[in-house]
């Protein structure tokens, strides 16, 4: 006898008789088992943060998962990185577009929402399938701080704190305990590299690690070098060492 999901999970436009798609829910296990991502909101700004592992001979100075979209706004992505530069593409056309007609910088949601429908178009239409990529959309707009989780469902939700990608479960339980909606920037930078060291095999060290910081004052997205996210790891490996 065949199994329950035989036939079901070979046609993307087809529920299972328990209501499932099996083909988005193996788009989601992807972007389980991608690296991981997170994206905090902070007094002063709005922090995305990933582990990147790179190889020995890779040039390392080209962050993968983390990607400007406007001046205003940042995303990070986990699981299948090809799908989620289409989706980098789409979203800043997005943005110019809404610049170009309203002479006015594009709202962290409606980025979100657009990217939100245009994964959903591949869940409800068949020859192609789902994107295998979630993405945070974070961005400091008119209405304040903005950060936002999209998935392969064609979902978006908003967050204070959220991680995406292998570990993710034990990072949110580690941000439900420690985060704090009044940190300062600085703390919710050594916040987003203490979560990435509680699933991370590297323990020491930052050249895993890519942060960039939308700050609230500036409105604009900065990579932080080498030498900040340096600093950051050491400060968090001096609190865990007097603890």
């Amino acid at each position: 006898m065949l199994p329950a999901a035989a036939g079901y999970d070979r046609g993307i436009t087809i529920f299972s008789p328990d209501g499932r798609l099996y083909q988005v829910e193996y788009a989601i296990e992807t972007v389980r088992r991608g690296t991981l991502a997170l994206g905090i909101k902070s007094t002063g700004g709005v922090i995305l943060a990933v582990e990147e592992k790179t190889r020995k001979l890779q040039v390392s100075n080209v962050t993968q998962k983390i990607f400007q979209i406007d001046d205003h706004i940042g995303l990070a992505a986990a699981g299948y990185i090809p799908d989620a530069r289409m989706q980098v593409d789409h979203a800043r056309f997005f943005a110019q577009s809404n610049r170009l007609i309203y002479d006015e910088p594009v709202d962290v949601e409606g980025v979100a929402k657009n990217l939100a429908d245009l994964a959903q178009q591949y869940t409800q239409y068949g020859g192609a399938r789902p994107f295998g990529v979630a993405m945070i959309m974070a961005g400091v707009d008119k209405n304040g701080l903005g950060l936002f989780l999209t998935d392969p469902s064609g979902t978006y939700i908003g967050y204070d704190a959220v991680a995406i990608g292998a570990g993710s479960e034990q990072v949110t339980e580690f941000l439900e305990k420690n985060y704090r909606d009044d940190m300062s920037l600085e703390k919710a930078c050594i916040l987003a590299i203490e979560s990435i060291f509680t699933v991370s095999e590297e323990k020491t060290g930052s050249k895993h690690i890519r942060l960039a910081v939308i700050d609230s004052t500036t409105k604009t997205l900065k990579m932080l070098s080498e030498e900040e996210i340096e600093r950051y790891s050491k400060e968090v490996q001096v609190k865990e060492s007097s603890s």
